[in-house]
């Protein structure tokens, strides 16, 4: 099952609840719990700020976001034409350190790792397109 075609909105922060409510209403429609719309909407808000504020930084484009919907899980595909990055080349942050130690930034990355059940890139027909899967867990606690 698919959902309805891409979604592409300009670079502009004030887009993003757009994406995360049709985010929602799709996951709501697959019988994702709450708490996994929440992870994956955080992990797309996420990867579209990144993009917006450090792919874009200068000159202004678009984000195309494509969602596909399998029986047991979702991929978001979101692809840009800012200068190509991979996100998740990105060293995983030091957790351990003190507050005041760590640099500024370098989370959100860290957040979509954590909120997936897997996050690929990739750079192809000058563009970059990071692929975020979702799995479904069945109803009740989830270990963790």
């Amino acid at each position: 099952m698919t959902a309805p075609p891409d979604i592409v909105i300009p670079s502009r922060l004030e887009e993003i609840p757009k994406i995360s409510s049709e985010l929602e209403q799709c996951m709501q429609s697959m019988g994702f719990s709450d708490d996994q719309i929440l992870d994956l909407q955080l992990a797309v808000e996420e990867a579209i700020t990144n993009i917006i504020r450090h792919g874009y930084e200068k000159t202004p484009g678009t984000i195309a976001i494509r969602c596909t919907a399998g029986d047991e899980d979702i991929t978001i595909e979101i692809s840009d034409s800012a200068p190509a990055f991979d996100p998740l080349g990105v060293p995983e942050p030091d957790t351990s350190a003190d507050i005041d130690q760590r640099g500024i930034g370098g989370l959100g990355i860290f957040l979509i790792r954590r909120v997936t059940d897997s996050a690929t890139y990739r750079y192809e027909q000058e563009k970059n397109i990071l692929t975020l899967t979702k799995k479904k867990c069945p109803s009740g606690p989830v270990a963790g």
